[in-house]
């Protein structure tokens, strides 16, 4: 149920086919709309409902496998769960059939960076380690391939991690929390249910693996008391009395898990961002419980470069720099990015709400130069906090080409046009992923000398 644009419908039908499944994928999206995985389902064998959901696919089959992005309260699914028919997801049967070690990772920001930061380190000691879940490649997709014993690192979202049919099924070696900050309020009914889902993660360890913890978030506490397995804990400054963990000193990762203090992240990092050194610190950390030496992890993780639409180097023109961060879908990561970029900014912020406090974005609303804003429902929600600090604006624009336009028209050299829109992509875009193409295309065609970030 739900074939998306993401990947994760596709490789379902494509992993439940190749088994030998009678596959019937139905999706509320027309053909035009979902016409990439279309075009990739054919010869599969896989029956196609789209634009539709027919009730009797729902209530005549064995099994029912659901998209992340499906509610679990659509009716389809009601109907599928009053007759005893289970309701799967791509992870749950993942989980079901991996015979592997496997890494998860959640939180509100970070947790693509960091999952991303995990595999990197890993593939030097473990050619075979997959990555795989929210970052967009379903594990599914490389289930058959993977070798028995192969470690896989799993980033989950609130989601996926509310739709596992049970907790304990998610066994995870290493459980990482990057952080818990407002999001998806506009799904969820209460911060509390939010975190509720964020906890199953840790839900089916025991004494013998490893939960890791932000120490600076305050839902760290609430965890601890909570999880079975052994307690790590990661934070910016050096970690109390008695904690176990890493911490950042003088911008270099150190950890205690050996009881004697030893280096595992380097001063000088490939990745630009204080936040993702942080992330980087729960990387290493991660990698430390895993087995890899304290050398290896800081010589890893010095060179990782991060991924797309996080904090993204896109190119410089006329001495001006241009960063993707399309990835930032809340207040609190348009914060950290603005916090992260050295010299005058240009901030593109603005998009849909997610029914998210936008107070936050005061403690630098005046740090950028210039403020573009982009249209849509959460838009008027920054307006108004600008208004009442006495900062003001431009736009907001229609368009992001328009956007970005203005942002150029107002650069000057040692600018950095830093597009962190802070909110949801849906209406202008169809995700975070799409309006982070898109800028990027833009700039590299408004300045075709810019540099890739892949020459950095």
């Amino acid at each position: 149920m739900g074939l998306g644009l993401h990947g994760g419908g596709l490789a379902t039908a494509r992993w439940l086919a190749r088994h030998g499944a009678m596959v019937t994928v139905t999706d509320l999206k027309d053909e035009t709309a979902l016409a990439d995985s279309v075009e990739k389902l054919q010869g599969s064998g896989v029956r196609l409902v789209l634009g539709r959901h027919d009730e009797q696919d729902f209530t005549q089959t064995d099994l029912v496998v659901k998209n992340p992005g499906v509610p679990r309260t659509a009716r389809p699914l009601t109907l599928a769960g009053s007759r005893g028919i289970p309701i799967e997801t791509d992870i749950s049967l993942f989980l079901q059939y991996a015979r592997n070690p496997v890494t998860a990772v959640t939180g509100s920001k970070g947790k693509s960076t960091t999952a991303s930061a995990i595999h990197h380190g890993l593939l030097s000691r473990f050619p075979h380690a997959a990555l795989g879940g929210n970052i967009t490649v379903s594990p599914l997709s490389f289930l058959d391939e993977l070798p028995a014993g192969a470690p896989v690192v799993l980033e989950l979202s609130s989601w996926q991690l509310a739709d596992l049919p049970d907790p304990q099924r998610l066994k995870a070696v290493v459980s990482l929390i990057t952080n818990i900050l407002p999001d998806h309020m506009n799904h969820y009914r209460s911060m509390d249910d939010y975190v509720a889902d964020k906890k199953r993660i840790y839900l089916g360890q025991t004494a013998a693996d490893a939960s890791l913890f932000n120490l600076d978030d305050p839902y760290s506490a609430q965890f601890q008391k909570e999880s079975p397995a052994r307690h790590l804990f990661f934070s910016r400054t050096p970690l109390p009395h008695g904690f176990t963990g890493a911490w950042l000193e003088e911008d270099i990762g150190r950890d205690n898990l050996d009881g004697d203090v030893r280096q595992i992240l380097p001063r000088n990092l490939r990745l630009a961002g204080e936040h993702n050194r942080l992330n980087l610190l729960a990387a290493a950390l991660a990698l430390r419980v895993l087995g890899l030496e304290s050398r290896e992890i800081g010589e890893r993780l010095a060179a990782f470069s991060g991924i797309e639409h996080r904090f993204e180097f896109v190119g410089e023109q006329g001495g001006v720099r241009f960063i993707n961060d399309s990835a930032a879908t809340i207040p609190h990561a348009a914060l950290e990015a603005v916090r992260s970029v050295p010299g005058p900014i240009i901030l593109m912020t603005g998009g849909t709400d997610k029914n998210i406090d936008f107070a936050p974005l005061a403690e630098v609303a005046a740090v950028p130069k210039t403020i573009i804003l982009l249209e849509g429902s959460a838009t008027g929600k920054i307006i108004s906090l600008l208004d009442g600090l006495g900062i003001g604006y431009h736009g907001p624009f229609s368009s992001l080409a328009d956007a970005l336009s203005e942002a150029v028209r107002t650069a000057k050299p040692g600018d950095t046009i830093l597009f962190s829109p802070g909110c949801a992509s849906f209406g202008m875009f169809q995700n975070e992923f799409d309006r982070g193409r898109r800028f990027k295309s833009l700039a590299t065609s408004l300045f075709p000398a810019a540099r890739a970030s892949e020459s950095k």
